[in-house]
Protein backbone atom coordinates (compact mmCIF):
# COMPACT_ATOMS: atom_id res chain seq x y z
CA UNK A 1 0.00 0.00 0.00
CA UNK A 2 2.80 2.42 0.81
CA UNK A 3 4.25 2.25 -2.71
CA UNK A 4 0.84 3.02 -4.18
CA UNK A 5 0.29 5.95 -1.81
CA UNK A 6 3.70 7.37 -2.70
CA UNK A 7 2.84 7.16 -6.37
CA UNK A 8 -0.53 8.86 -5.96
CA UNK A 9 0.78 11.64 -3.74
CA UNK A 10 3.77 12.44 -5.95
CA UNK A 11 3.56 16.19 -6.54
CA UNK A 12 5.11 15.71 -9.97
CA UNK A 13 2.57 13.08 -11.04
CA UNK A 14 -0.38 15.13 -9.82
CA UNK A 15 0.95 18.29 -11.46
CA UNK A 16 1.40 16.47 -14.76
CA UNK A 17 -2.04 14.90 -14.41
CA UNK A 18 -3.75 18.28 -13.87
CA UNK A 19 -1.95 19.84 -16.82
CA UNK A 20 -3.17 17.00 -19.03
CA UNK A 21 -6.70 17.54 -17.68
CA UNK A 22 -6.47 21.23 -18.60
CA UNK A 23 -5.04 20.56 -22.07
CA UNK A 24 -6.68 17.23 -22.94
CA UNK A 25 -3.73 16.73 -25.27
CA UNK A 26 -0.51 14.83 -24.49
CA UNK A 27 1.35 16.91 -27.07
CA UNK A 28 0.20 20.28 -25.74
CA UNK A 29 0.56 19.30 -22.06
CA UNK A 30 4.10 17.99 -22.53
CA UNK A 31 5.08 21.22 -24.34
CA UNK A 32 3.68 23.38 -21.54
CA UNK A 33 5.42 21.23 -18.92
CA UNK A 34 8.70 21.26 -20.82
CA UNK A 35 9.02 17.47 -20.89
CA UNK A 36 8.81 14.80 -23.58
CA UNK A 37 5.52 13.14 -24.38
CA UNK A 38 6.81 9.69 -23.30
CA UNK A 39 7.81 11.15 -19.91
CA UNK A 40 4.29 12.53 -19.45
CA UNK A 41 2.72 9.24 -20.52
CA UNK A 42 4.91 7.39 -17.99
CA UNK A 43 3.74 9.63 -15.12
CA UNK A 44 0.08 9.16 -16.06
CA UNK A 45 0.48 5.38 -16.30
CA UNK A 46 2.19 5.45 -12.90
CA UNK A 47 -0.88 7.11 -11.42
CA UNK A 48 -3.23 4.71 -13.18
CA UNK A 49 -1.33 1.69 -11.84
CA UNK A 50 -1.46 3.18 -8.35
CA UNK A 51 -5.23 3.70 -8.35
CA UNK A 52 -5.90 0.53 -10.32
CA UNK A 53 -8.07 2.22 -12.92
CA UNK A 54 -7.69 4.21 -16.15
CA UNK A 55 -7.91 7.97 -15.58
CA UNK A 56 -8.38 8.89 -19.24
CA UNK A 57 -10.32 7.35 -22.08
CA UNK A 58 -10.03 8.14 -25.75
CA UNK A 59 -12.50 8.37 -28.62
CA UNK A 60 -10.58 8.80 -31.86
CA UNK A 61 -7.97 11.40 -31.00
CA UNK A 62 -10.06 13.06 -28.30
CA UNK A 63 -9.27 12.41 -24.62
CA UNK A 64 -11.87 12.38 -21.89
CA UNK A 65 -11.82 11.82 -18.12
CA UNK A 66 -13.11 8.54 -16.77
CA UNK A 67 -15.10 8.46 -13.52
CA UNK A 68 -11.87 7.60 -11.72
CA UNK A 69 -10.15 10.49 -13.51
CA UNK A 70 -12.83 12.95 -12.43
CA UNK A 71 -12.44 11.85 -8.82
CA UNK A 72 -8.66 12.12 -9.07
CA UNK A 73 -8.98 15.64 -10.53
CA UNK A 74 -11.17 16.72 -7.63
CA UNK A 75 -8.72 15.29 -5.10
CA UNK A 76 -5.63 16.68 -6.83
CA UNK A 77 -7.04 20.19 -7.06
CA UNK A 78 -8.06 20.08 -3.40
CA UNK A 79 -4.55 19.00 -2.40
CA UNK A 80 -2.85 21.68 -4.49
CA UNK A 81 -5.25 24.33 -3.25
CA UNK A 82 -4.51 23.36 0.35
CA UNK A 83 -0.76 23.45 -0.25
CA UNK A 84 -1.03 26.77 -2.11
CA UNK A 85 -3.00 28.36 0.72
CA UNK A 86 -0.55 27.04 3.31
CA UNK A 87 2.44 28.38 1.39
CA UNK A 88 0.71 31.75 1.04
CA UNK A 89 0.09 31.91 4.78
CA UNK A 90 3.72 31.07 5.53
CA UNK A 91 5.08 33.49 2.96
CA UNK A 92 3.04 36.34 4.42
CA UNK A 93 5.89 36.57 6.92
CA UNK A 94 8.76 36.22 4.46
CA UNK A 95 10.71 38.78 2.47
CA UNK A 96 9.24 40.43 -0.61
CA UNK A 97 12.07 39.34 -2.90
CA UNK A 98 11.58 35.55 -2.79
CA UNK A 99 8.87 32.95 -3.40
CA UNK A 100 6.78 32.62 -6.54
CA UNK A 101 4.01 34.55 -8.29
CA UNK A 102 1.49 32.82 -10.51
CA UNK A 103 -0.19 34.93 -13.19
CA UNK A 104 -2.98 34.02 -15.60
CA UNK A 105 -3.50 36.26 -18.65
CA UNK A 106 -6.63 36.40 -20.79
CA UNK A 107 -5.70 34.94 -24.17
CA UNK A 108 -6.96 38.00 -26.08
CA UNK A 109 -5.20 40.52 -23.82
CA UNK A 110 -2.47 42.43 -25.70
CA UNK A 111 0.62 41.30 -23.71
CA UNK A 112 3.26 43.75 -24.97
CA UNK A 113 3.36 46.06 -21.93
CA UNK A 114 2.85 43.19 -19.45
CA UNK A 115 5.76 41.28 -20.99
CA UNK A 116 7.97 44.37 -20.74
CA UNK A 117 7.06 44.76 -17.07
CA UNK A 118 7.64 41.08 -16.24
CA UNK A 119 11.08 41.17 -17.84
CA UNK A 120 12.02 44.22 -15.81
CA UNK A 121 10.54 42.76 -12.61
CA UNK A 122 12.35 39.46 -13.16
CA UNK A 123 15.71 41.21 -13.52
CA UNK A 124 15.16 43.26 -10.37
CA UNK A 125 13.93 40.27 -8.31
CA UNK A 126 15.81 37.21 -9.62
CA UNK A 127 14.76 35.07 -6.62
CA UNK A 128 11.05 35.52 -7.31
CA UNK A 129 9.84 32.77 -9.63
CA UNK A 130 7.18 33.86 -12.14
CA UNK A 131 4.66 31.35 -13.50
CA UNK A 132 2.72 32.82 -16.43
CA UNK A 133 0.02 31.14 -18.52
CA UNK A 134 -2.66 32.28 -20.97
CA UNK A 135 -6.28 31.16 -20.58
CA UNK A 136 -9.70 31.85 -22.04
CA UNK A 137 -12.09 33.81 -19.83
CA UNK A 138 -13.88 30.78 -18.35
CA UNK A 139 -10.61 29.06 -17.48
CA UNK A 140 -9.24 32.26 -15.98
CA UNK A 141 -12.21 32.84 -13.68
CA UNK A 142 -12.07 29.19 -12.64
CA UNK A 143 -8.35 29.49 -11.81
CA UNK A 144 -8.73 32.63 -9.74
CA UNK A 145 -11.84 31.28 -8.01
CA UNK A 146 -9.99 28.11 -7.01
CA UNK A 147 -6.97 30.13 -5.85
CA UNK A 148 -4.73 28.40 -8.37
CA UNK A 149 -3.21 31.70 -9.52
CA UNK A 150 -2.24 34.88 -7.66
CA UNK A 151 -3.21 37.40 -10.31
CA UNK A 152 -5.66 37.20 -13.20
CA UNK A 153 -5.22 39.74 -15.98
CA UNK A 154 -8.59 40.19 -17.65
CA UNK A 155 -11.23 42.62 -18.80
CA UNK A 156 -14.03 44.14 -16.74
CA UNK A 157 -17.02 44.48 -16.85
CA UNK A 158 -17.63 40.75 -17.22
CA UNK A 159 -20.62 38.60 -16.40
CA UNK A 160 -18.44 36.77 -13.85
CA UNK A 161 -17.55 40.03 -12.11
CA UNK A 162 -20.88 40.48 -10.34
CA UNK A 163 -21.24 42.06 -6.89
CA UNK A 164 -21.43 38.69 -5.10
CA UNK A 165 -18.37 37.24 -6.83
CA UNK A 166 -16.25 40.35 -6.44
CA UNK A 167 -16.66 40.58 -2.66
CA UNK A 168 -13.70 38.24 -2.28
CA UNK A 169 -11.60 39.94 -4.96
CA UNK A 170 -9.78 43.24 -5.39
CA UNK A 171 -9.01 44.85 -8.74
CA UNK A 172 -6.26 47.15 -9.99
CA UNK A 173 -6.66 48.89 -13.31
CA UNK A 174 -4.03 48.13 -15.94
CA UNK A 175 -5.39 50.19 -18.83
CA UNK A 176 -8.51 51.74 -20.29
CA UNK A 177 -9.62 49.73 -23.29
CA UNK A 178 -11.97 50.02 -26.26
CA UNK A 179 -12.91 48.16 -29.42
CA UNK A 180 -11.80 49.29 -32.89
CA UNK A 181 -13.81 48.20 -35.93
CA UNK A 182 -11.67 47.32 -38.97
CA UNK A 183 -12.72 47.16 -42.61
CA UNK A 184 -10.91 46.30 -45.86
CA UNK A 185 -12.60 49.38 -47.39
CA UNK A 186 -11.42 52.93 -46.82
CA UNK A 187 -13.98 55.25 -45.23
CA UNK A 188 -16.46 52.42 -44.80
CA UNK A 189 -19.64 53.32 -42.91
CA UNK A 190 -20.92 51.28 -39.99
CA UNK A 191 -24.36 50.85 -41.55
CA UNK A 192 -22.72 49.29 -44.63
CA UNK A 193 -20.43 47.07 -42.54
CA UNK A 194 -23.42 45.55 -40.78
CA UNK A 195 -24.56 44.14 -44.14
CA UNK A 196 -21.15 42.70 -45.01
CA UNK A 197 -19.16 39.61 -44.04
CA UNK A 198 -17.17 39.41 -40.79
CA UNK A 199 -14.38 37.56 -39.04
CA UNK A 200 -15.10 37.30 -35.31
CA UNK A 201 -13.95 35.67 -32.10
CA UNK A 202 -15.09 32.35 -30.66
CA UNK A 203 -18.55 32.34 -29.09
CA UNK A 204 -17.26 32.35 -25.49
CA UNK A 205 -14.58 34.99 -26.02
CA UNK A 206 -14.80 38.12 -23.88
CA UNK A 207 -14.73 40.34 -26.97
CA UNK A 208 -17.62 38.40 -28.52
CA UNK A 209 -19.53 38.85 -25.26
CA UNK A 210 -19.03 42.62 -25.15
CA UNK A 211 -19.42 43.10 -28.92
CA UNK A 212 -22.85 41.45 -28.79
CA UNK A 213 -24.12 44.24 -26.56
CA UNK A 214 -23.75 46.70 -29.41
CA UNK A 215 -23.67 45.06 -32.82
CA UNK A 216 -24.20 41.30 -33.04
CA UNK A 217 -27.97 41.60 -32.68
CA UNK A 218 -27.98 43.51 -35.96
CA UNK A 219 -25.33 41.42 -37.75
CA UNK A 220 -26.87 38.24 -39.25
CA UNK A 221 -25.06 35.17 -37.90
CA UNK A 222 -24.58 33.80 -41.41
CA UNK A 223 -22.46 36.90 -42.19
CA UNK A 224 -19.83 35.76 -39.64
CA UNK A 225 -17.65 33.57 -41.84
CA UNK A 226 -14.92 32.53 -39.42
CA UNK A 227 -14.17 32.58 -35.69
CA UNK A 228 -10.76 32.62 -34.02
CA UNK A 229 -9.69 32.61 -30.38
CA UNK A 230 -6.74 34.97 -30.90
CA UNK A 231 -6.44 38.40 -32.51
CA UNK A 232 -3.37 37.75 -34.66
CA UNK A 233 -4.95 34.88 -36.57
CA UNK A 234 -8.25 36.78 -36.76
CA UNK A 235 -6.67 39.88 -38.33
CA UNK A 236 -4.53 37.85 -40.73
CA UNK A 237 -7.56 35.92 -41.99
CA UNK A 238 -9.70 39.06 -42.30
CA UNK A 239 -6.99 40.84 -44.28
CA UNK A 240 -6.43 37.90 -46.62
CA UNK A 241 -10.16 37.42 -47.26
CA UNK A 242 -11.42 41.00 -47.29
CA UNK A 243 -13.58 40.69 -44.16
CA UNK A 244 -14.62 43.17 -41.51
CA UNK A 245 -13.42 42.47 -37.98
CA UNK A 246 -12.66 44.17 -34.67
CA UNK A 247 -9.80 44.26 -32.17
CA UNK A 248 -8.91 46.01 -28.94
CA UNK A 249 -7.42 49.46 -29.18
CA UNK A 250 -4.28 48.11 -27.45
CA UNK A 251 -3.80 45.43 -30.08
CA UNK A 252 -4.26 47.96 -32.87
CA UNK A 253 -1.77 50.38 -31.31
CA UNK A 254 0.84 47.68 -30.76
CA UNK A 255 0.50 46.12 -34.24
CA UNK A 256 -0.70 48.99 -36.42
CA UNK A 257 2.27 48.71 -38.81
CA UNK A 258 1.23 45.12 -39.64
CA UNK A 259 -2.50 45.86 -40.09
CA UNK A 260 -3.67 46.88 -43.56
CA UNK A 261 -7.37 47.02 -42.59
CA UNK A 262 -8.84 50.47 -42.04
CA UNK A 263 -10.21 51.69 -38.68
CA UNK A 264 -13.86 52.76 -38.85
CA UNK A 265 -15.14 55.78 -36.93
CA UNK A 266 -18.28 55.17 -34.89
CA UNK A 267 -20.38 57.46 -32.74
CA UNK A 268 -20.64 54.89 -29.94
CA UNK A 269 -17.40 53.70 -28.34
CA UNK A 270 -17.27 50.32 -26.58
CA UNK A 271 -15.24 50.93 -23.41
CA UNK A 272 -13.97 48.51 -20.76
CA UNK A 273 -10.89 48.03 -18.56
CA UNK A 274 -7.92 45.75 -18.35
CA UNK A 275 -7.37 44.82 -14.68
CA UNK A 276 -5.39 42.73 -12.26
CA UNK A 277 -7.93 40.67 -10.28
CA UNK A 278 -6.78 38.97 -7.09
CA UNK A 279 -8.05 37.74 -3.74
CA UNK A 280 -8.12 40.56 -1.20
CA UNK A 281 -5.85 38.72 1.25
CA UNK A 282 -3.13 38.47 -1.42
CA UNK A 283 -2.21 42.12 -0.87
CA UNK A 284 -0.97 41.14 2.60
CA UNK A 285 1.70 38.86 1.13
CA UNK A 286 4.92 40.90 0.75
CA UNK A 287 6.01 39.59 -2.65
CA UNK A 288 2.54 40.16 -4.14
CA UNK A 289 2.14 43.60 -2.62
CA UNK A 290 5.60 44.42 -3.92
CA UNK A 291 4.58 43.22 -7.40
CA UNK A 292 1.68 45.69 -7.48
CA UNK A 293 3.88 48.51 -6.18
CA UNK A 294 6.48 47.81 -8.87
CA UNK A 295 3.71 47.95 -11.48
CA UNK A 296 2.78 51.45 -10.26
CA UNK A 297 6.44 52.51 -10.43
CA UNK A 298 6.70 51.04 -13.93
CA UNK A 299 3.80 53.17 -15.18
CA UNK A 300 5.07 56.24 -13.35
CA UNK A 301 8.25 56.02 -15.42
CA UNK A 302 6.26 55.82 -18.67
CA UNK A 303 2.51 55.45 -19.15
CA UNK A 304 0.76 52.46 -20.70
CA UNK A 305 -0.21 54.13 -23.99
CA UNK A 306 3.31 55.40 -24.63
CA UNK A 307 4.73 51.92 -24.02
CA UNK A 308 2.25 50.44 -26.51
CA UNK A 309 3.46 52.78 -29.24
CA UNK A 310 7.15 52.03 -28.72
CA UNK A 311 9.05 49.29 -30.59
CA UNK A 312 9.45 46.09 -28.62
CA UNK A 313 12.63 45.87 -26.58
CA UNK A 314 13.94 43.09 -24.34
CA UNK A 315 16.80 45.01 -22.73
Amino acid sequence: MKANADAVLSAKSLHYFLQLVDSMSYTQASQILGITQPALTQQIKKLERAVGSPLFGQVGKKLYLTDAGSKMEETARTLFNTVHNTVDEIQQYTESDSGYISIGILNIFEPKVIEEFLIKFGKKYPDVRLIVNFYNREELWDKIDKNEIDFAILYIPDINANATTMRQFATKEINKESIILLSPKKNNALEDMLKEKWASYTEKSYLTHIFKRYYTSIIPQNEIKVRFSREKELVNFAQANGLNTFVTNSYYQAHQKDISLNPVKTQEVINFQGCFVYRKNKAQIPRLNNFLTEWDNFLDEKDYTTRLDEPETFN
